[in-house]
């Protein structure tokens, strides 16, 4: 169910009051931007599809029915537009990136580094394997696990954001931290991955 504090923006929007929605922007910007961040590579393609998902909440707002979290069903518009954007760039790019593999000659960036950098380094290199790890599982596991580990939700909440049975949440999670766990095991030894694995 909806927050009594978001209700009231949302009746208040509705009502012709455009301030309160920017309110509702101001409460969940940052973390919708942070999360679409997991699942897209690129800042400026999070900004946009963040700011997307609220110019569409907007204007469907009055088909918002309250019988579940606001940022559930926002999160759920932020989803299916960040699933069209990967597409279409997945076709547009499918054919150029195996021409730049072969020009390039797969050159991995070393961030390793001779000496062990301080901590804070250390830990920004882990949340980095860990989003490349994610952003090489299917879309399905990687929504999956964002929406339940990284955002918090329930798995109703989440069978509900991406609209299919609590089932097949719990079973793209399992599956999914399996995959995540093998792909930052060969991350960790193998940081060159030029060589397919099977």
């Amino acid at each position: 169910m909806t927050s009594e504090d978001d209700q009231l923006l949302i009746q208040a929007t509705l009502a012709g009051d455009t301030d309160a929605f920017g309110k509702l922007v101001v409460r969940y910007q940052d973390r919708l931007y942070h999360s679409i961040m997991l699942m897209v590579k690129s800042p400026e393609d999070a900004r946009d599809l963040a700011q997307e998902a609220f110019v569409h909440a907007f204007r469907k707002l009055e088909s918002f029915r309250g019988d579940s979290q606001f940022y559930t069903w926002l999160f759920r518009i932020a989803v299916n537009a960040t699933i069209s954007f990967r597409r279409k760039a997945a076709r547009q790019k499918t054919s150029s990136v195996e021409t730049a593999k072969e020009a390039a000659g797969i050159e991995p960036v070393d961030e390793r580094g001779g000496a062990r950098p301080s901590g804070r380094m250390e830990v920004q290199e882990e949340q980095e394997l860990v989003r490349r790890a994610l952003s090489e599982l299917s879309d399905e596991f990687r929504q999956a696990i964002v929406l339940t580990e990284i955002e918090g939700l329930s798995y109703e909440d989440a069978a509900e954001a991406v609209g299919c049975p609590i089932g097949t949440i719990r079973s793209r999670i399992h599956r999914a931290r399996n995959e995540l766990r093998e792909k930052l095991r060969i991350l960790l030894k193998e940081p060159q991955s030029d060589g397919e694995q099977g």
